[in-house]
């Protein structure tokens, strides 16, 4: 597609944009059926050297302004050796908007817009790591393109709570998950030449006290859970920058932690890069630079200057408190990224990057059309068959709401954002009529604090009731319909940074529009629209067709509109479990959600479908479940031999027949389990996975290997990963909950 896009209306950029959908992206490292292999680029040594002969000759106070903010997204450069700012962005959905460079209020720049990319949960929800790895590449051209040396993402913390502000960008419950798509993402970005910032380094699994709270880990839940995601990022994909997170972990924050940024992110895992807190997450000077952050960054201070790592270092270093040497050692770290991203001595040979080009739109578009999730359609009212319809009602205000931007914390200024009212519109034949009705209003409550036990946090409540005449109009178009469509759900300024919600009801009065859409129209679909898990068990009763998509990009409406007209078939999955009710999810069940000045994980190992599978507490949708066009039928799995070394790879294959008259993708779950174990485990954990594309009444056989090392257990007597000799099972199926096929091996 080589068409510019300049100033079109919202159909013809509609229309123009659908050439995505019959396009296929492939990936270079893998068959399909076989895992593909990411790995990144270790930071080089090469230029140390050159690096301490800059440093000779800098004076102590430049070396000190560039290791705090001296604007709001970089450091102090020192022109006259040629050391540029390091220039960040935010960039969980897309590069930010440039802002004022002394303030928060946007630049009002011409020249800043930029692709909306599907959030974590969307990209979570594909299984597909090559959607990582397109993601990564695409938003580091973007990145590069607008002059950043440093890209403040991806963020990746465990999903511990449904009722997490930052659920809809933090990826899954499941460290396996997390890890096999985070590092593709990493590789992604540093190949075009910006640093990926990993975060929040670590446990930073809730909005509330987010400031203050001291998170309480045993050690191998820390190890087992919610640190497998960082290390492989920082030992497998590279990763050259690591965000600190807000929060205390075993009594210090974590940017000035020595035992989490010392002994094991630089001790145990290698990491040459840098550490850059959180905007306002240090707290210290000494305390915090010894303990090993690098760069400050938006400290709640009157000025830069005020910075504790800025003139309070200058003083500790003149009254002898803090070495010369130790900030040395801090100015040289952040010499060696931006020397190992080419922003010094080779930066002529640079990628220069590209931005909201019809390819980075295409790459936004694949993603989302592969997250969308079916989770029920018992009358096949999906796909739809759209030259048997007269007229079709589109009700809700997620028919035509825009999620680039909203909420607190980071979003996108773009050109592009398809909604699936523009979509529909687009793509149906000229003889379906449609009739739009909104629905339901998105308003909130004035302000206040809510209470968890003794934590009070602020509050989003939503208004809840219905507008009369609203539902009347709604109720008129599924009336005068053959099919009624409702986009509901939830936005971004609910879903939001710096805030948990209170529940997981749905929002703005929708349950009972649904009802009064349904009891108009029995042909009635329910699409969501939203990042986290939400009460929808009276929507899943009632309802026979339910489809769950997410804040989805710049091409989330035409991903969506393909997936309902057939010409996607869906492949998404759930990247966390749905509860029943709150109090099923192990972080309520085991009243440790919130927790006060402190939060004890208390539920350990069990996290997401291990408690559930673990306790046999049965959820209204499971963790990897999602529904499809066709029908698929695994059969015949088998392990290339009975028994494995601890250095050896276990190689299981199974074959995926598609026994229904549509094309599709399949995910394929391998969950291991070994029943007499010594140590705790849970029922079942995630330890392979792949997706594989199979045409209607074909059959392909999927490999899934998995070093013998992935299953061991973190020993805390011993300080060491161990594998437990004896008999696993493996557990293979298309969720958590759907187990098919089994194969035993044994570990000597």
């Amino acid at each position: 597609m080589k068409n510019k896009i300049v100033s079109l209306s919202a159909i013809a950029m509609i229309l123009l944009a659908t050439a995505c959908k019959d396009e296929t992206t492939t990936n270079d490292t893998a068959k399909n059926g076989e895992t593909a292999v990411y790995e990144g680029k270790e930071m080089s040594d090469e230029f140390d050297k050159e690096i301490d002969g800059i440093v000779s000759k800098m004076t102590l106070e430049e070396k000190i302004g560039m290791l705090h903010g001296y604007s709001m997204f970089t450091n102090e450069g020192v022109e006259r050796l040629g050391i540029p700012e390091v220039h960040m962005a935010d960039g969980p959905l897309g590069v930010r908007e440039e802002i004022e460079r002394m303030s928060w209020a946007p630049a009002g720049r011409t020249d800043d817009f930029a692709t909306y990319y599907p959030a974590g949960a969307g990209l979570s929800a594909t299984w597909n790591p090559e959607m990582a790895s397109t993601f990564g590449k695409s938003i580091g051209e973007e990145a590069r393109a607008r002059g950043k040396d440093v890209l403040l993402a991806p963020a990746f913390n465990i999903i511990r709570t449904p009722l997490g502000g930052r659920t809809y960008e933090y990826m899954t419950e499941d460290p396996f998950l997390n890890k096999t798509l985070i590092v593709p993402y990493v590789v992604g970005v540093q190949d075009q030449n910006v640093a990926a910032c990993i975060k929040h380094y670590a446990a930073n699994n809730q909005e509330t006290n987010r400031g203050t709270v001291d998170v309480l880990i045993d050690e191998r839940t820390l190890r087992e859970i919610y640190l497998p995601a960082f290390e492989a990022a920082v030992t497998k994909a590279k990763a050259y920058s690591v965000m600190g997170a807000y929060n205390k972990f075993r009594g210090d924050y974590l940017c000035e932690n020595k035992y989490m940024l010392q002994d094991i992110l630089r001790g145990e895992w290698g990491f040459k890069g840098i550490v850059i807190s959180d905007w306002d997450a240090i707290h210290s000077t000494k305390k915090a630079l010894e303990a090993g952050s690098d760069l400050e960054m938006g400290t709640n201070k009157p000025s830069f200057d005020e910075f504790y790592f800025a003139k309070p270092l200058l003083a500790a270093v003149k009254a002898g408190t803090v070495t010369e040497a130790e900030v040395d050692k801090h100015v040289k770290r952040i010499l060696k990224m931006l020397y190992n991203i080419k922003a010094m001595g080779t930066a002529k040979d640079r990628v220069k990057g590209s931005i909201s080009t019809d390819a980075h739109f295409k790459d936004a578009y694949n993603i989302a059309s592969e997250s969308v999730v079916l989770l029920k359609n018992n009358e096949n009212l999906l796909p739809l068959k759209a030259d048997a319809l007269k007229s079709i009602a589109v009700i809700g205000a997620n028919a035509t709401a825009k999620h680039s931007q909203g909420g607190f914390g980071a979003g996108v200024k773009t050109k592009r954002e398809v909604t699936p009212l523009e979509a529909l519109t687009a793509k149906l034949p000229k003889s379906v009529t449609i009739n739009y009705a909104e629905g339901y209003k998105t308003e909130f409550k004035p302000k206040k604090e809510m209470k968890f036990g003794e934590v009070t946090q602020e509050a989003k409540e939503t208004v809840n009731e219905l507008d009369p005449k609203m539902v009347a109009d709604a109720v008129a178009a599924a009336k005068k319909s053959d099919i009624a469509i409702l986009f509901v759900g939830s936005n971004r300024n609910y879903e939001t940074e710096a805030s948990d919600r209170m529940d997981l009801s749905l929002p703005f009065g929708q349950e009972k529009l649904i009802a009064a859409v349904k009891a108009a129209n029995p042909k009635t679909i329910v699409v969501f629209v939203a990042g986290a898990p939400f009460d929808i068990n009276t929507v899943e009763k009632e309802n026979s067709t339910i489809v769950w998509s997410w804040y989805n990009g710049s091409e989330g409406g035409n991903a969506l509109a393909d997936i309902l007209l057939g010409k996607v078939n869906p492949s998404g999955k759930l990247p966390w479990t749905m509860p029943k009710k709150i109090a099923d999810s192990p972080a309520h069940a085991t009243n440790s959600f919130p927790g006060g000045a402190t939060a004890e994980y208390k539920e350990g190992l069990l996290v997401g479908y291990r408690w559930f599978d673990t306790k046999n507490v049965e959820p209204l949708y499971p963790f990897g479940y999602g529904l499809s066009y066709t029908k698929f039928e695994l059969s015949g799995v088998k392990a290339d031999k009975k028994s494995y070394g601890t250095e050896d790879t276990i190689k299981i294959t199974v074959d995926v027949k598609n026994t229904g008259k549509a094309n599709g993708k399949e995910v394929v779950q391998l969950y291991s389990a070994k029943a007499d174990s010594k140590v705790t485990r849970a029922a079942k954990e995630l330890k392979g996975f792949n997706k594989v594309s199979v045409k209607a009444g074909s059959t392909e056989t999927v490999t899934i290997t998995v070093p013998v090392k992935e299953l061991a257990y973190y020993d805390v007597a011993a300080k060491k990963w161990t594998v437990e000799p004896g008999t696993y099972t493996f557990k293979l199926g298309n969720s958590s909950r759907n187990i098919t096929q089994e194969v035993t091996v044994t570990i000597k």
